[in-house]
């Protein structure tokens, strides 16, 4: 799987969405295209994180002049510059992305070990135990380590209770905290989605 993620400001939500919904009618399906995730955050920034079979299957899409004439479309929508970071290496945990998701996490950093991260975030069944609200996600990095994690949960409440219970076990904490370091946090509270 290849995610490329886009970022920036944008307080035009509205004309933002509508170059979003529009993409379907405007450039129609592209190959290798697995579906997205979309939101804002409370200080306007809008987040998108697109899913496809493969990075050549991506470059294919955006080759597209079709593509090319709605990014225009998008780009203009926002404030200030946007960042897109391209991601080869992608975990999917337990239901992977979901468009059933009625709150959506996203959490930006950079890892140092990205196989011991995989390794940790492979225990799907201690996962589903202390976070049953968490219907699943994708862990995808850029070359350079920079990660961007989604976490789809059930909803905003049930996450914040879930935050607010147990503790994991210490060394599994420490191990995180090192692993992940100047991690951000977003919240999309309206998340939409999109797919094939």
């Amino acid at each position: 799987m290849f995610i490329q993620v886009m970022q920036g400001p944008c307080t035009r939500r509205d004309d933002l969405r509508a170059a979003v919904d529009a993409w379907h009618t405007d450039v129609g399906g592209a190959a290798g295209w697995l579906g997205g995730t979309f939101g804002f955050t409370d200080d306007d920034q809008f987040i998108g994180v697109v899913r496809f079979e493969s990075k050549e299957l991506a470059m294919a899409n955006s080759d597209r002049p079709e593509q090319g004439a709605w990014a225009e479309k998008f780009m203009a929508a926002f404030d200030g510059p946007v960042e897109f970071h391209d991601c080869n290496d992608v975990t999917e945990f337990l239901d992977g992305g979901s468009d059933d998701a009625g709150f959506v996490q996203v959490i930006r950093g950079h890892v140092s070990d990205r196989d011991l991260v995989k390794v940790m975030m492979s225990d799907t069944d201690a996962l589903r135990q202390m976070r049953p609200e968490i219907i699943g996600g994708t862990f995808a990095i850029t070359d350079d380590g920079t990660f961007t994690q989604t976490v789809a949960f059930t909803d905003e409440a049930s996450a914040r209770r879930g935050e607010a219970g147990e503790a994991p076990p210490a060394e599994i904490a420490d191990a995180l905290q090192s692993l992940m370091a100047d991690a951000t946090f977003y919240d999309l509270h309206h998340p939409w989605f999109e797919s094939p």
